[in-house]
Formats: C-alpha cells, sequence, structure tokens
C-alpha cells in the first residue's frame, strides 16, 4: 500500500493509524461459538483480506469524525515482490530462484541422484516458457569419481602388495598372506556397517593407508610357520607353535598401533569429524588382521603345505646348528634334498649372495661396536628432528576440484541494485577466461552449500556478493585463481575480491589473522590501521581486512526539541512516523493457497528514495498529545538532517572489545611462511602496544595450534597405557624403553623425509608419522621378541643374534616394502592433500 504522506496528512492520518485500521478489518482471531441443545456452531466474521480488491475497498476513518474514505481511494494498492529484495540469484548472468537439496545421511548419494534426476526431468516437461532448469552443482558426481579412483588405488595397491610378497616370499607363501586383504577389507566393511560409517572419501582413504598394514601380522605368522616347515616340523605341530609364540607379540604390537591411532579418533571439534573416520578404518583393519593372523591364515598355509613329516625329533639341533650359519640374506633355510626348481625366487623368495655377505658383515661390525651401529641408526633422526623447525607449517592442504569461489564485499552502504552491476562487470572479467565454463552468483547471502568448507557470513548484506566458478578441469587451478585475483583487482578497485580455492579440514573464516583487545575504539582502529599497513606489503597478501576499519555513513536527524514539544511532537514519535513511512508497517495478510502475504504500508519507492523529499515530510501529533486541532508539521520545521560518519560494527569477544586484522593469502602460499614474514616486518618497524592492550594470532594458526594441541593431550594419557601395555608384554622396562626408544626415531625419520621432499607439517604428514610409528613399533617388537626367547640371543651371543636377525630380515624388509607399496596410489595421486 504506497501512501502520499502530504495527502495523509491532510486527511489528518498516520500511517501507522492507516496501517492499524488495515490490520483491524482481517479479523484472523476466533469469534465464539452458537452452542445450543441441539447443535453447536462456529461463529466467524466474514472479513478475510483474500484479494486487491478487497483490500481497496477496506473503509477507513479519518481524522475528522464522520469522514471515512476507501483505501484505494487514498493509496494505490499492488502486489509484488519485497523491494528492494535482500537476496538475489543470478544462475547464467539471470534472475533465478536457487534451491539447495540436501539428503538424509542415511541415504546413498548415488541411488538417491539417479532418482533426484528422473524427477526433475518430469518437472522440466511441465515447464511454462521461459522458465528453465539447470543443475549447477551435483555432489554425487564429485563423490562417484573419488570413490572410484580410490577404489582404483586400492585395487591397484593391493596388486602391489601382493606383487610385493610374491618377489620376498615365493608363490605360495604370497597367495596365502594375499588371502589377508580382501578377507580383512570385508571384515573392515562389516565393522564400519555396525559402527555407522559412511563409504566416503576419508574412510576409503583410510583402507588405503591400512593397505599395507594388513597383511603384516599375517607375514610375520606365515614366515616363521615357513620356517618351521623346513625343519621337518609336522604342520600342526608348527601352526600350534607359531601362534603360542607369536600371539602375545603380535597382540602387543597391534594394540601399541591402535593406541597411537586412537588419538584421531578422540579428536574434537570438525577436525576430528574431519580425519576421525581415517583413524577408525585402519584400527578396523589391523583388528580384523589380526584376528586372521592368528586364525585362517595359519590353516590355509598348512592346507597348501600338508605333507608328511618325520616329527619334530632332532629339531633343536637343527635349529642351533642353523644359528652357527645363517642363511643368505632374505633366503630362506631349505634342506639340501631340495630341488633346484624348488629353490627358485617364485617359490622361496628373493635372495643374494653377495647382499647377504654385506649384510653378514655389517651386522658383524654392529654387533662388535653396537655404540657406532646406535650412532649411525641416530643420525638420519636427529637430522629430522634439528630439521622440523624449519618445516613450514600447514593445517589442511586445499581442495583440489574443478571449482572455486569468489567473494565481492563492498562499502557497507552499497544497494543491492549497485552491488549487481559491479557482480556483472566480474562476471565478464572471468567468462573471458577459456578455462571458465561459467559462474554463478548470490547476492546478500551466501551460495547454497554446493561444498561443506564454505564462508560462514555475509548473510543479509545487500553490500556482499558470493560466487562459484565452474572449470573446465582442475588443471591450472592455482595459475587461474592468481591471474584473476589480480585482473579482479585491477578492474575493480574500490572491492574487496577475494578469489579463493575450496580448502579441506575445518572452516576457517581467514587464513592470517589478528586480534587487538582494548577498551578504546579510537585507539583500536589506530593500531589495527598500522598492523595492516605492514600485512598488506607482506609477500603474498592479496587482500586485507579490519573489522573496525570502516565508517559507515549516517544521515542524523537534528531536531529542535522545544519546537517539537509545542508542536505535540516527541524523539519517540518522529521516530516512529519516519519508521512507517520509510520501511512500513504491516496491516493483515492475503492468504493465497499456502502462502501468506503480508500487505505492508509505505511510501513509494521513488519518494523514500529523494532525501528531499524525506526532509519535507508531514507528521503529526499525538493525538494524546495535543488539545488543538491535529496539523501536518513539515519535518523540515523542527529539524535538520546531516551526513555524518558512525563504525560500521562494534565487534566483541569474551566480552571485550576487539579489533580483528584479517589477511588473505595466494592459493600457492603457505600461511604460515607468511605469517612469519608478518611478524619479522612488524617487529622490524618496532610496532609497540600500549598498556592494556593485547595482541592474539588467530587464523589458521590457532585452529592448526589448538587442534594439534587437542591431539597431544590425548596422547599423554595413551603414552601411559602404551608403555605399561609394553612392560607387560616384555615383563621388562628396558625392552619397554627400547621400543619407545624405535618409536621416537621413527618420528624423527618421518620429519627428514618431509624435509627432503619439501613437503610442509600439517595435519596429515602428523597422520603418516603415526602410522610409521606403528609400522616401527610392529617389526621392532617381532624381533626383539625373537632376540629374547633365543636362549643364546638373550645372552648376548653376537653369532646367535646374528642368525636370528637373520631370520627376522625376510618378514621385516617384506612388511616394510609391502606397507611403501600400499602407500604408492597416494603418491601417485600427485595430491598436495594425501602426499605427505
Amino acid at each position: 500500500v504506497e501512501i502520499n504522506p502530504a495527502h495523509l496528512a491532510a486527511l489528518k492520518i498516520t500511517p501507522q493509524e492507516l496501517s492499524q485500521q488495515i490490520r483491524l478489518s482481517d479479523a484472523k482471531v476466533s469469534t465464539g461459538q452458537l452452542r445450543s441443545t441441539n447443535t453447536d456452531i462456529l461463529l466467524e466474521v466474514e472479513s478475510e483480506l483474500d484479494s486487491l480488491e478487497r483490500i481497496r475497498q477496506i473503509p477507513i476513518r479519518l481524522g475528522n469524525p464522520g469522514q471515512i474514505a476507501r483505501l484505494g481511494d487514498m493509496a494505490l494498492v499492488t502486489k509484488g515482490i519485497r523491494e528492494p529484495p535482500t537476496e538475489l540469484a543470478l544462475i547464467n548472468g539471470k534472475p533465478g530462484v536457487a534451491l539447495a537439496i540436501r539428503i538424509e545421511t542415511n541415504q546413498p548419494i548415488d541411488q538417491w541422484t539417479t532418482i533426484a534426476h528422473q524427477t526433475l526431468q518430469k518437472f522440466q516437461q511441465h515447464n511454462p516458457a521461459g522458465i528453465e532448469l539447470e543443475i549447477i552443482s551435483d555432489q554425487s558426481r564429485y563423490v562417484a569419481n573419488r570413490l572410484n579412483n580410490l577404489f582404483k588405488n586400492l585395487f591397484l595397491g593391493a596388486l602391489l602388495v601382493f606383487g610385493s610378497t610374491l618377489l620376498m616370499m615365493g608363490w605360495k607363501s604370497a597367495l596365502v598372506v594375499g588371502s589377508a586383504l580382501p578377507l580383512s577389507i570385508l571384515m573392515v566393511f562389516g565393522g564400519m556397517q555396525v559402527l555407522g560409517i559412511a563409504l566416503h572419501q576419508v574412510s576409503v582413504t583410510g583402507l588405503v593407508i591400512a593397505l599395507g598394514m594388513l597383511i603384516d601380522n599375517a607375514i610375520v605368522v606365515v614366515d616363521e610357520i615357513q620356517y618351521l616347515f623346513k625343519q621337518e616340523i609336522n604342520p600342526q605341530t608348527a601352526i600350534s607353535r607359531t601362534v603360542s609364540y607369536l600371539a602375545i607379540p603380535l597382540l602387543a604390537s597391534n594394540l601399541t598401533t591402535i593406541l597411537t591411532f586412537v588419538p584421531i579418533v578422540l579428536l574434537p571439534g570438525d577436525s576430528g569429524e574431519f580425519v576421525g573416520t581415517v583413524a577408525l578404518s585402519v584400527i578396523l583393519a589391523l583388528l580384523s588382521s589380526l584376528f586372521l593372523s592368528l586364525t585362517i591364515i595359519p590353516a590355509l598355509f598348512g592346507r597348501m603345505h600338508r605333507r608328511r613329516r618325520h616329527g619334530d625329533a632332532g629339531t633343536r639341533g637343527r635349529e642351533d646348528k642353523e644359528n652357527e650359519h645363517p642363511a643368505n640374506f632374505v633366503a630362506p633355510t631349505t634342506s639340501h634334498n631340495t630341488s633346484k626348481i624348488h629353490n627358485q625366487w617364485w617359490n622361496q623368495g628373493f635372495s643374494h649372495p653377495s647382499l647377504s655377505r654385506i649384510y653378514g658383515l655389517t651386522l658383524d661390525v654392529i654387533l662388535a661396536k653396537p655404540i657406532l651401529g646406535i650412532l649411525l641408526a641416530l643420525i638420519l633422526p636427529t637430522t629430522g628432528f634439528l630439521m622440523a623447525s624449519s618445516l613450514p607449517e600447514q593445517f589442511f592442504a586445499p581442495a583440489e576440484r574443478d571449482q572455486f569461489h569468489i567473494e565481492l564485499e563492498l562499502s557497507s552502504s552499497t544497494p543491492l541494485e549497485k552491488t549487481q552491476s559491479v557482480v556483472q562487470d566480474a562476471r565478464a572479467i572471468i567468462l573471458s577466461h577459456p578455462e571458465v565454463t561459467n559462474v554463478h552468483w548470490f547476492l546478500g547471502t551466501v551460495a547454497p552449500v554446493f561444498y561443506y568448507n564454505l564462508p560462514r557470513r555475509g548473510a543479509n548484506r545487500s553490500s556482499y556478493a558470493h560466487g562459484i566458478v565452474q572449470l573446465t578441469s582442475d588443471k591450472e587451478l592455482t595459475k587461474i585463481i592468481s591471474t584473476l585475483q589480480h585482473e579482479l583487482n585491477q578492474a575493480l578497485p574500490s572491492v574487496r575480491v577475494l578469489v579463493r580455492q575450496l580448502q579441506q579440514g575445518p572452516y576457517i573464516d581467514a587464513p592470517i589473522e589478528l586480534r587487538l583487545y582494548g577498551s578504546d575504539l579510537k585507539v583500536l582502529r589506530a593500531l589495527g590501521k598500522q598492523i595492516r599497513l605492514v600485512l598488506a606489503q607482506v609477500s603474498g597478501i592479496t587482500q586485507t581486512r579490519a573489522s573496525l576499519s570502516e565508517a559507515l555513513p549516517k544521515l542524523a536527524l537534528r531536531l529542535d526539541e522545544e519546537k517539537a514539544k509545542l508542536t505535540g511532537l516527541d524523539h519517540t514519535v518522529i521516530a516512529g512516523q519516519l519508521n512507517i513511512n520509510l520501511e512500513g508497517s504491516l496491516g493483515g495478510s492475503i492468504l493465497e493457497d499456502t502462502e501468506e502475504l503480508p500487505v505492508r504500508v509505505r511510501l513509494s519507492n521513488r519518494d523514500r528514495g529523494d532525501l528531499n523529499q524525506i526532509a519535507t515530510l508531514d507528521l503529526l501529533p499525538d493525538p494524546l498529545a495535543s488539545t488543538e486541532n491535529r496539523s501536518p508539521i513539515p519535518l523540515s520545521a523542527i529539524g535538520n538532517i546531516e551526513l555524518v560518519p558512525e563504525l560500521a560494527t562494534i565487534t566483541r569477544q569474551n566480552g571485550q572489545r576487539v579489533n580483528s586484522i584479517q589477511g588473505f593469502i595466494a592459493s600457492s602460499v603457505l600461511p604460515s611462511t607468511v605469517l612469519e614474514d608478518f611478524l619479522q616486518q612488524l617487529n622490524a618497524v618496532d610496532f609497540q602496544l600500549p598498556p592494556g592492550y593485547s595482541l592474539e594470532i588467530g587464523g589458521e594458526s590457532e585452529e592448526r595450534n589448538q587442534t594439534v594441541g587437542e591431539l597431544f593431550s590425548i596422547v599423554s594419557v595413551l603414552l601411559v597405557l602404551m608403555v605399561a601395555l609394553l612392560v607387560l608384554s616384555f615383563n621388562s622396562f628396558r625392552a619397554a624403553g627400547i621400543i619407545i626408544l624405535i618409536s621416537i626415531c621413527s618420528i624423527g625419520l618421518g620429519l627428514f623425509s618431509l624435509w627432503c621432499f619439501g613437503y610442509p607439517l600439517g595435519f596429515m604428514a602428523i597422520l603418516g608419522t603415526v602410522g610409521l610409528i606403528g609400522l616401527a613399533i610392529n617389526d621392532s617388537i617381532v624381533v626383539l621378541a625373537a632376540l629374547r626367547s633365543h636362549p643364546a640371543a638373550s645372552r648376548g651371543n653376537p653369532k646367535a643374534m646374528k642368525a636370528v636377525i637373520f631370520r627376522a630380515t625376510r618378514h621385516v624388509l617384506t612388511t616394510s616394502i609391502t606397507t611403501v607399496a600400499g602407500f604408492i596410489p597416494l603418491l601417485l595421486l600427485r595430491s598436495d592433500f594425501w602426499s605427505p
């Protein structure tokens, strides 16, 4: 209902009174009920507002007694969209309606998407002319591609693991050990079903990570049984002896490895939700592998090697004799009767006499001078720990996807029409690149959640726009983002443009953030300006932002309070009448089917967009405060309007005033590197904080430190459990200390590999280091248990120790090679996310 304020003032009625009379004509209230001894009948006032004509015919009581006029005679009644709109979607550059569809978590996305596409096709057939239906983002396509790649990698990894086992142990052992892969994976799938873990990118990646570890237990068991078979021990006795001998060491090694992954499972927050299923998949795989290795695998191996033995008489004598003459390097001991074909590598595994001699001489030197061996073994881990401080830090690597998003931030007072004009200019620049297929914009709000890690700000801001850019492929993604960032910065200098790659892990508002705390807003603004100036000069920074930097223009109405009082007006009445004139007042509603349309009384768009018209608005005194006739009073007669600056927002955190300075970086730059450079430059300019003010670092650094801190807070408790488990397994603090020392060295080796290949120290690198610790503990426990169980070796006999180490070398090498083979598919992905 568009009103003419001068016309209303002449009729001595305010917009608020007009709105109230319209609302009172729409009696959506209970009217009562006729109740008699014969019947009960509802009573209802027939006053529903059901059409525009019904609204136009509403009689309005005017200011003079006895005068009534129809609403249609004193105002313009129309139906339309809300103006100005608070949000706008531009699909392919044209206005549209965006519909985001989510499915329940227990629904398989591939099956659901097929049904959804069929439904949309049927809907499209009945669309009126000029209305198009387009799917701008389909998550199922990315899920299917990613899972297909992961399953291909899983299959490739399984082939590499089987090939490694074939090379090191022979075809029979490889078949038995390889059978643990599908059986363990099926058991893991069953465990995931019980625990309610969905089959998605992260959980399947956990299987890829655990691929090499799955058969470690089976390799140790098969190698031990095979060794006993060579000693002419019958299968039943060999299997029984192997299971009883290896049960405790394997249980200890697997439980210790599981404890290393438990902190990731227990990690709270978004990070734990993101990577927790990786650790759960690995834990389920290890438990499945342990169960199979102590039950099914020995039975399968015994079944394949069924043959009669002469009993196990004389076994110990042969065993002691073998200890005096160790077998060839990585070659099993065979009897002199064994045929030449039986000695081939595809039957017994790879062996090489020259390598055996070199390895034997190395062991002789190390066992003769153990201090030398320890020092040599500590060189690489120590180097890793020394180089750790120079490693760049990264929380999670960005996503590699054929999409990215753009944020445009204009001045806070920018209307949606101006934002739309800027968006169209930006769209033309983006589409000039052949790699871009399309771009869709959402003004006044963020885009519907097409990816889990998206901005969570921008809603209800006409100065904000969020765009989805679709590429032909994810090749040259970083280059395209950098180019567009530069071009848009040059073309739109008054706009804050953020061209951002989609991120992995929890959402972080800005990669670089500094928070200034204090009481005085002027001091906070001045300090923030200094920090922002230094930050903008750091290499890699593309845009900066401060929460207390922007001054919002405001129209201040300065009233002559004495004149206002004399005319029967006060501040509250004036503010109320102006607000209703400009923003409108609701007066009832029309119900169309299931849609309720509000009736709003206000000025026309032309009148409320003209400052001169607003300044000359006629106001009516409050009838309760005015004893004389209510005569209209121009606003200009009692006050004037001035343009003044005001802070757009005053931000607080934990009850303290804060100025948050944020920095956005190029897609190819690490936040830790930029933050380090910034802090050096800030110290160089001798930046000092006044008393009572403090500076805090946020952004990715804060999130990373918080997550790592939570991770290690859990580790401290589990470390005690791990030590207790090792002590109980070996009944020795010394043996437990050796295993702990080896696990620490494995951490150093992991850091050394990151430094050597130039990878940052991030969460996925920590996850890989945890797996490395598990591998080191597994092999070390088995070897240490073998040394302690041998009478001569446990007393420090060099020859006996050499023989035991020779025996363990094959399965240690095999488990290491198969674990590496399991990771090769992730390495072939050439992904910055999984490569560390």
